[in-house]
């Protein structure tokens, strides 16, 4: 305990900027970034360019490539979108009363919480959502041969060590992933048990174990390129 290690794959995961989620007091599906969203991504994009990295991913949807924009432009990459990063799938309300928006996921928060699975109605359950994110990480590492070892605890194979791979999604997506590499179980409430600020930096990085790898979580919504007044969520 108390020793350096070093990281054999290191994952960072970034949330996307403020997004514009109401226009005239009616929800917008896959919304652009709001005035300041686009602030926190150029801040956002300004820092992390600074760093190497393999690979930098993003999410297809609107609000996480505007985000991603400026970190491609700094680093001259070519955008490179991958759909597993895709947030879960809300229900089809764009153009109706923002308060329609507001009035279920109240419903969602006041069920008990085994029917918290089922998400919002219409929606892409939370249930299917969190497997589709579990397959999604663990085809995306075993493609850069990172695989899950058959054990019981959390424990990784790693087969080109130093990897340093970004990826540029949403809260959902990032907290799953997360606690899926983390090794713990699922829960319906993920958004909540990892609070991620808008632009935040997440780390994980894979440490040598007896047989293998674990993945430690480093650091949790790192929000330093933003100033005070700047940082939303």
């Amino acid at each position: 305990m108390g020793q350096s290690t070093v990281a054999e794959v290191e994952i960072v995961l970034i949330r996307h900027g403020q997004p514009e989620w109401t226009r005239d007091g009616l929800n917008v599906v896959n919304p652009p970034l709001t005035e300041l969203g686009r602030r926190q991504a150029e801040a956002m994009g300004r820092k992390i360019a600074a760093e190497s990295f393999d690979e930098i991913l993003v999410s297809p949807l609107e609000r996480a490539r505007q985000t991603a924009a400026p970190l491609y432009a700094a680093t001259g990459r070519v955008e490179q979108i991958d759909p597993w990063l895709e947030e879960i799938r809300d229900p089809g309300w764009h153009g109706t009363p923002a308060e329609k928006a507001e009035q279920a996921y109240r419903e969602m928060r006041e069920r008990p919480v085994d029917e918290r699975w089922h998400g919002l109605e219409g929606g892409e359950s939370i249930r299917d959502f969190t497997r589709r994110i579990h397959e999604g990480a663990s085809a995306f590492l075993s493609a850069r041969g990172v695989e899950r070892v058959d054990h019981d605890l959390p424990m990784w194979s790693i087969v080109e060590p130093g990897r340093r791979i970004a990826l540029v999604a949403h809260a959902g997506t990032n907290s799953v992933t997360i606690a899926h590499l983390l090794g713990l179980a699922a829960t319906p409430w993920e958004w909540d048990r990892f609070v991620l600020g808008h632009t935040s930096v997440s780390r994980l990085e894979a440490i040598p174990v007896h047989g293998g790898f674990t993945f430690s979580l480093t650091s949790l919504s790192n929000l330093e390129h933003l100033p005070s007044d700047q940082r939303t969520r």
